[in-house]
């Protein structure tokens, strides 16, 4: 088996997102998949949170010393976030109701690590600008996990333009039948 194609841990790789299997959610734990990949103190970003599946895991691996932006472009799911922040006492979660192609709130360089879960399928007209920002936003050395959810046509993102996404990024493990994904960092 190619390195590129192991079975990396953590983060559900074959399973499709959340927002797109909410029954994965009765079984799942969040944080034992993510904890891996994310370590106290670190800035993370949630790229296409929805209801905050992987935010509150993603706060609570990252500690009061670090910070999650949580972003989707649902204004009811962010309110939804902001409403268990406040309720449940997290104090290092920043949600914004946006696109992943305007992420000017975060600042050059300054993330860790982006989880973009089978965001990318769901944009077909901002995803250059989307995968554009993920690289700008990235610390030299972070890491991103992007997933494809639904396969091509019902997810927009043929093989072709999966290969140009995977180009501008070093991938460290990749694959994926159904769902596509890959674990990678900038060049």
């Amino acid at each position: 088996m190619d390195k590129s194609e192991e079975k990396p841990r953590g983060l559900g790789w074959r399973r499709p997102p959340a927002s797109l299997n909410p029954i994965r959610n009765l079984f799942a734990s969040p944080q034992s998949l993510i904890a891996p990949y994310v370590t106290s103190g670190q800035v993370v970003a949630d790229l296409g949170c929805a209801s905050g599946f992987y935010t509150f895991a993603l706060a609570k691996c990252v500690g009061p010393e670090g910070k999650v932006y949580a972003v989707d472009l649902d204004k009811k799911c962010i309110q939804s976030i902001e409403k268990k922040m406040d309720k449940e006492g997290y104090h290092n979660i920043e949600a914004h109701a946006s696109s992943a192609s305007d992420l000017s709130f975060i600042k050059d360089g300054s993330v860790d690590f982006v989880l973009a879960n089978g965001l990318l399928c769901s944009m077909a007209d901002h995803r250059p600008s989307a995968v554009n920002e993920i690289k700008r936003i990235l610390k030299p050395g972070g890491q991103a996990f992007l997933s494809l959810g639904f396969p091509y046509p019902l997810g927009f993102v043929n093989r072709a333009e999966w290969k140009k996404i995977l180009e501008g990024f070093r991938v460290e493990r990749s694959g994926g039948i159904i769902q596509k994904w890959a674990m990678m960092s900038v060049k």
